[in-house]
């Protein structure tokens, strides 16, 4: 039988918090700190000396911890636990700083079977992730291949951009999975060649909606505007935004009723934007009535973005440690998401950086996937995602 024990704060010392175990009943018990919320037990299984003190070491997220094999001299005693957030750094060490990164990934999209594409821009290629854990590669060099949509005829819509290295397309092109017919759908506008095509949606008409931003080197733009552009199901191409209504255009998503489009505004600089915006359009794609959904003020802004079946956006955003002046880690890393209205209903936290876009899929559309750093990630979600292609079950 457990014996429950309960634990109080009793003196806190530098990296350490001195506590004290009342009413043990059992030398095997539950130690439950109720200062903690949260979390897995660590566990002990030995006796720091004959006079009841252990030494714990504890994460500060857990709430209990379980201690095993233990032979206590008195039921009263002293804990002596680590508070892991509290430790100084040892002396004459500095904070750890990142060298280089080995991966980036980035424009999630999922096929009707399951399959996950995303690109990996860093090491300019798209990859896909089979539903039984295979890896394999899809397109190699990727032309630093950023976001990637499917529209209802089971065809890829690649954003190839700029960023990253040498290679980049800074154009969109498809790929038909069924035929594997691989074409450039745009690459210049008004004889210009594109920034650094970012990320892509699809609406219920057909209509393709891009950004067309440039983060990092900036010296070989051909255009002064980052705008958005839409790509009629004829093949016309239309900017319709620029600044000075936007600032940095990145992540997009649109209603399947072709209604309403979305945008991340997000600019690395002191003061720049980092918004969330809504557009009406009307029956010609044109957008109108421009207003804020949500500001994330100076912390890391939106990246990609999209939307469930009852119009709710998920946000990817955030981030743990600053890149520079120009945010704070006053957002935590993770999809936000948010009703039409602007409200907050929700954060699914994401420990790692950097967060970059999502997308639904699974065979009810509510298996989200995330991009972030090196890594890809899941999770069930309770509403289905509003896409324009697969259709779930």
């Amino acid at each position: 039988m457990l014996g429950a024990v309960t634990i109080v704060p009793h003196v806190r010392r530098e990296g350490h918090r001195q506590v004290v175990i009342r009413h043990c009943g059992n030398n095997t018990g539950e130690f439950l700190m109720p200062d903690r919320p949260h979390g897995r037990r660590p566990f002990v299984d030995a006796l720091d000396g004959a006079n009841g003190r252990f030494l714990v070491n504890r994460p500060a997220e857990n709430r209990a911890v379980l201690l095993r094999n233990i032979v206590t001299a008195s039921n009263t005693g002293e804990l002596l636990m680590h508070d892991f957030h509290e430790l100084p750094l040892p002396a004459g060490a500095t904070d750890v700083q990142p060298v280089t990164s080995l991966a980036f990934t980035e424009g999630p999209a999922v096929d009707e079977d399951g399959t996950l594409y995303f690109s990996d821009i860093e090491n300019n290629r798209i990859l896909r992730l089979r539903p039984d854990g295979t890896r394999e590669i899809f397109r190699e060099p990727s032309h630093r291949t950023n976001g990637n949509t499917f529209d209802r005829n089971r065809r890829l819509y690649h954003c190839e951009g700029a960023e990253f290295g040498p290679g980049g397309g800074r154009r969109v092109t498809r790929t038909d999975l069924n035929t594997g017919q691989y074409e450039v759908l745009t690459e210049r506008f008004d004889g210009l060649r594109y920034n650094s095509p970012n990320d892509i949606c699809i609406d219920g008409l057909g209509r393709v909606f891009f950004t067309d931003p440039r983060y990092g080197d900036r010296s070989d733009m051909e255009m002064t505007i980052e705008g958005v552009y839409r790509i009629d199901t004829d093949g016309q191409v239309t900017r319709i935004l620029a600044q000075p209504d936007i600032e940095r255009p990145n992540g997009i998503a649109v209603t399947q009723d072709a209604k309403t489009l979305y945008l991340v505004d997000s600019c690395p600089t002191v003061g720049g934007n980092r918004k969330i915006w809504a557009f009406d359009l009307d029956a010609d794609g044109t957008p109108s009535r421009q207003r804020v959904v949500i500001d994330f003020g100076t912390g890391r802004g939106g990246d990609g973005m999209r939307l469930d079946m009852e119009g709710n956006l998920y946000i990817a955003a955030g981030i743990m440690v600053p890149r520079g002046p120009h945010e704070t880690p006053d957002v935590r890393p993770g999809i936000y998401v948010v009703s039409p209205a602007g409200e907050m209903k929700g954060l699914i936290p994401v420990h790692e950086d950097v967060l970059t876009n999502l997308a639904f899929g699974g065979p009810d559309g509510r298996q989200l996937y995330i991009t972030a750093g090196k890594t890809i990630y899941t999770t069930r979600v309770a509403v289905a995602g509003q896409v324009a292609f697969p259709s779930w079950e």
